[in-house]
Formats: C-alpha cells, sequence, structure tokens
C-alpha cells in the first residue's frame, strides 16, 4: 500500500532501546502505542514521539492503528501475546524464541494462518552482512561441500549483571533458549535444516546469587539446565558440534566456525549483524586466514530488520525470519533436551526451507 507499518510494541525492557533505533531510522515504520506491565515503562518508551501512546494490552491489541504486535515480552508469555494479537487481526513479529514450547508455538503457527497474518521470529541477526556473507561464500563453492560445523557460546551466567535475571533460570530461559536460537539460526542458515540431534546436559548449581542492582546478595532456583552440547545432523549430511553454557568464565573457541573439503570459515558472533568472515583452504600456498569482503546481507543492519524484511516479504513466500524458521530452531532446541534425558538420538519433526538469502544491500523500508 506503500504506507508506513504502524508498530505497537509490547513488552518495554532493555531491548526495545535496540529495536527503537531501527523504527527510528527506516521510513516505512513507525511506532504508534507501546504497552508493558510497569506502566511507565510504556510512557518512557513513547516520550518524545507524539505519534505514539503509551496503553495497557488490551487497548494497544484493540487499537485499529496497530498493524503489527512487536512482541517483547519475557519467552514466557511469548504464545499468550501472540495468540491474542492474532485474535485480534495484527501480524506478529517477536523476540526469540517464538514461544517457551513447541506446543505453544503450534497454536501460534496455527492460528496466524487460519488469520491470514504474518508471523515473524528474532533473531534477525544472521540477515546481517557477517551471516550472509559467511553462506554467500559456501553457496559460490568457496570450501567445497560442508561437512562440518561447530558453534560456542560460554559465559559465567547474566545474574553477574542483570537486575532481574529470573526468567534466565526458568523453563523458557537457560544458555540453549537464550543464547542457542542465534547459534542454531545461523547453522540453519549456512547448512540448512537439522533433520536429528544428539544431546547432553547438565547444571551446576542449583541455585544462582544476584551481584547488580537492587536485589543484589538475593539468591534464585535455577529451573533448567546451564550447559548444553549436542550434534545436529543436518539434512544435508553436515554435522554441527553445539555447546551453550552458563558455566565457564569464557572462551577463546570462535562463535561459528563451518568446515568444507575444500576449506573452513570462521563466522562473526551470531548476536551480531556484521563481523569479519575469515577462510582458509589449509594448502600450502595458503598464508592462513585471509578475510573476505562483505558480499551479501543488510548493511548497518540492526534489531527490527527482520519485522522491515517481513513486511517486504513478496506474497506467497515465507519471511527470511518466519514463524517456520523460529519454530524449526525451537524444535531443535526441544529435542536436544529430550536426547539429554533420553539418552539417544532424536529426530526433529518441525521442517523448515533453508531461508532466501540476502543481496547485500540497505535494509527494506518496511513499508507495508
Amino acid at each position: 500500500m506503500g504506507r508506513p507499518l504502524n508498530v505497537g510494541v509490547v513488552g518495554c525492557g532493555a531491548i526495545l532501546g535496540q529495536y527503537l533505533r531501527t523504527i527510528d531510522r527506516l521510513p516505512g515504520l513507525r511506532l504508534v502505542a507501546a504497552a508493558d506491565l510497569d506502566p511507565g515503562r510504556a510512557r518512557e518508551a513513547v516520550r518524545d514521539r507524539p505519534e505514539a501512546e503509551a496503553l495497557d494490552v488490551a487497548d494497544l491489541l484493540a487499537d485499529p492503528r496497530v498493524d503489527v504486535v512487536l512482541n517483547l515480552t519475557v519467552p514466557a508469555a511469548h504464545a499468550d501475546i501472540a495468540l491474542r494479537a492474532i485474535a485480534a487481526g495484527k501480524h506478529v513479529y517477536g523476540e526469540k524464541p517464538l514461544a517457551a514450547t513447541t506446543a505453544e508455538a503450534e497454536r501460534v503457527l496455527a492460528a496466524a494462518a487460519a488469520a491470514g497474518v504474518w508471523i515473524g521470529c528474532a533473531p534477525d541477526t544472521v540477515l546481517g552482512t557477517g551471516t550472509q556473507t559467511a553462506r554467500k561464500a559456501i553457496d559460490d563453492g568457496l570450501i567445497g561441500t560442508p561437512v562440518a560445523a561447530s558453534a560456542t557460546m560460554v559465559v559465567p551466567g547474566h545474574e553477574r549483571w542483570h537486575p532481574d535475571p529470573d526468567f534466565y533460570y526458568r523453563p523458557g530461559g537457560g544458555p540453549l533458549f537464550d543464547m542457542g536460537p542465534y547459534h542454531i539460526t545461523c547453522l540453519v542458515t549456512l547448512l540448512g535444516p537439522v533433520a536429528s540431534v544428539v544431546g547432553a546436559a547438565s547444571r551446576g548449581r542449583p541455585r544462582r546469587t544476584i551481584a547488580a542492582g537492587p536485589r543484589r546478595g538475593e539468591e534464585i532456583p535455577v529451573l533448567v539446565d546451564t550447559h548444553v552440547t549436542g550434534v545436529l545432523v543436518h539434512a544435508s549430511g553436515a554435522l554441527s558440534t553445539l555447546v551453550m553454557s552458563f558455566e565457564g568464565a569464557g572462551t577463546l573457541a570462535p562463535s561459528v566456525e563451518v568446515h568444507g573439503d575444500e576449506g573452513s570459515l570462521a563466522v562473526p558472533d551470531p548476536n551480531r549483524f556484521d563481523g569479519v568472515v575469515r577462510m582458509t583452504t589449509g594448502e600450502r600456498g595458503d598464508r592462513g586466514w585471509r578475510e573476505l569482503p562483505a558480499t551479501a546481507g543488510y548493511a548497518d543492519a540492526g534489531r527490527g530488520v527482520g519485522l522491515a524484511d517481513m513486511a517486504a516479504t513478496p506474497a506467497g513466500e515465507e519471511p527470511r525470519a518466519g514463524g517456520a524458521l523460529a519454530f524449526h530452531v525451537l524444535d531443535v532446541m526441544e529435542s536436544l533436551l529430550a536426547s539429554a534425558r533420553a539418552g539417544k538420538a532424536i529426530a526433529v519433526g518441525g521442517a523448515c526451507e533453508r531461508p532466501r538469502p540476502v543481496p547485500l544491500s540497505a535494509a527494506p523500508s518496511g513499508a507495508a
């Protein structure tokens, strides 16, 4: 229609600032409403934005101006807000994961299909030049046939810096559900969907102590596994090794590496949009790792570019950061934990297509 896409955001926590920077610089996106359990945070979100209004959730969902609900609530609330938005006839773009469980996510996708609305989901970081340049290198055959990959994230735990870290240690949280979506979405973007997994998991401590903010010194229970590792068997035959942990002080391991039968790639942190892709062929004449120029992806992208990309998706095509991919990633994560409990390989049932590549370009405007 050529008009701006009106956005109503539910959940005005710390991540909202990054989304607002993208909304503010893309002429096709316009914030018109914000809601939060803390009305003060909603008012702060719309301050200095005369076209936007702080509302409660019910009024925001009923507001005819809102085209799409940007769902930035905690993971346990993702499905509830999405279903309510869909029932109100709104498109939905949410933070990861798509829902706390695949059962909830199935209801979201089914409701969206019945209502004829779009579902999009973070992470959209893989649409930036970092992951997309690595994907183009693979697609162009620079490393031959991909054989294996690794993805690693090791940190001490978010209670060291987050004033309210409880949800990181509840179902829907933990290192796998917190950071796994970035790494698994990257692996699927690079190597295609996952057919089966073998997982193992543990939790080192039953309680964590908050180290920052007004609750400093308070202990919180750990209700999820805090170290998860496993092997993803891609439908292509490639094998990816995944390590997601809140149990270490740090790591020097690359965020993502991909190995082919003719070369290897070091891929930037999938929690970032950009970063340098490095490649080596391992041959005697190769002088080691060399940097590849950015050849694909949205340049200068920020969080929310997936929402703009969704708005620009041609009719009949799945958004690059769409519900099918997000469901597949959620299914991979659930299957890893199920495999860890069962001690055997688990087939991944949530099928998806490898997302379409992103040519080197500016971010789409987001116009409806």
